[in-house]
């Protein structure tokens, strides 16, 4: 129940965002004298609708059956658009000064931003924020029996143990499962260190826990025995020789707890370094395409390939189910940053691309010394159809793999 409740919920702030970066460019359009005509949630046939005020050129207020986006329509925001009133003609978007107009177009994705990090904001008091450049700590996620050698495993069957399971060292030693592992030896280790630092050792092993908030040293018998670990390249798995203590090892993030005035700070460092790695991502989408390719034929999903609202959705349903709130709103928050910064790529049909038009305008008209008018948007509307077609193609795909390979967080 929790599940579908948390798709839900996930869902309606998707559709709330969206609407939110609309109301910028709506706010936006009416601080700086331009006609808004219509605010819609939602297209396709209309469902619901208002005008407020009541007179011709009142903003007509609705819904519309297909809750897939929104739209702020502002008259003359092209030489295309029909302006049927004395009003529309006098405050037609394309006659606004270039400043206006960018403040206008970049108000919607702005509000995402805000949106974003008043959200993190919201974490960084209540939670707390992840640690940006701590590694997360090392913890004893399972104790098992050590086999002297085991199966190699693949993606359809794990390993299996070949010969006697003796009882695992560690078990006997007296560690126990959310144990974290702070010391191998006398040397700080992390959940990126750790693996490395176990194999290394020689002899008796002197593991630094922290166990209910208390620290404490373990002495742990190794045992020699096979195992199997990646290959440098990360493709493969190589059988290597060494100790082995019988835990399996998970992660505990490392998190910083702030107070009203220091949240500004974290909040701040926090949303710029989730805007950075988004950025990367968004650079980085074309190369997901085989991966996306791959889940669709039943290959392993990758936890960095894309997703579309559907699959976002159902991970937002994943942690809701487990009462992480936090990361649900950390997810949403994240979404916003993808959201306003996808809309800045400087291409039609974005808010971007209609910025990038604005500059264009405003450098022709320095440099020959003259205004040459608005352009005309005829000419660009080959390309608008060609970057239709590719974000469209792209989104069916990713929500193909969304519906038959989904992302899972927990398994």
């Amino acid at each position: 129940m929790m599940y579908a409740l948390g798709i839900a919920a996930f869902a309606l702030c998707i559709l709330a965002s969206i609407a939110w970066h609309e109301c910028g460019h709506m706010w936006a359009a009416q601080a700086t004298g331009m006609k808004v005509r219509r605010y819609f949630i939602g297209f396709g046939p209309t469902v619901w609708s208002v005008r407020r005020p009541k007179a011709e050129d009142g903003i007509e207020y609705g819904v519309k059956a297909l809750p897939l986006g929104g739209f702020c329509d502002i008259a003359g925001m092209t030489l295309l658009d029909e302006l049927k009133t004395p009003v529309e003609r006098e405050k037609a978007m394309y006659k606004q000064a270039a400043w206006k107009r960018l403040f206008v177009l970049f108000a919607g994705p702005g509000m995402n931003f805000i949106l974003g990090a008043l959200l993190i904001y919201g974490v960084a008091m209540t939670a707390g924020l992840p640690a940006i450049d701590t590694p997360a700590k090392a913890a004893v996620s399972s104790t098992g029996c050590v086999a002297q050698s085991t199966t190699k495993p693949t993606k359809e069957t794990p390993s299996a143990p070949i010969g006697e399971c003796l009882p695992s060292p560690a078990a006997q030693a007296g560690l126990q499962r959310g144990d974290v592992i702070a010391s191998v030896n006398g040397t700080a280790v992390d959940a990126d260190s750790i693996i490395d630092a176990l194999q290394n050792s020689t002899g008796s092993i002197a593991l630094g826990i922290v166990r209910d908030g208390a620290e404490r040293t373990v002495t742990v018998e190794p045992i020699t025995s096979q195992k199997w670990r990646a290959t440098p390249d990360g493709k493969d798995l190589m059988q290597v020789t060494g100790p082995t203590i019988g835990i399996g090892v998970g992660t505990v993030p490392v998190t910083n707890h702030y107070n009203a005035f220091t949240a500004i700070g974290g909040t701040a460092a926090f949303t710029w370094d989730m805007g950075e790695r988004t950025v990367i991502a968004i650079g980085q989408l074309p190369q997901k395409i085989p991966a996306l390719i791959d889940a669709i034929k039943g290959e392993e999903r990758g936890l960095d390939t894309p997703q579309s609202l559907v699959g976002a959705s159902m991970i937002g349903g994943e942690v809701v189910e487990r009462d992480m709130w936090s990361v649900f709103f950390l997810l949403l928050a994240g979404l916003n940053l993808m959201l306003g910064l996808i809309n800045l790529l400087p291409v039609p049909p974005f808010d971007g691309g209609h910025m990038a038009v604005v500059i264009f305008e405003k450098l022709r008209d320095l440099v020959t010394g003259r205004k040459g008018g608005p352009v005309d948007y005829m000419k660009l509307a080959p390309l608008t159809y060609v970057v239709l077609a590719l974000a469209g193609g792209y989104m069916l795909l990713v929500l193909t793999a969304d519906i038959v390979n989904p992302i899972k967080l927990f398994n």
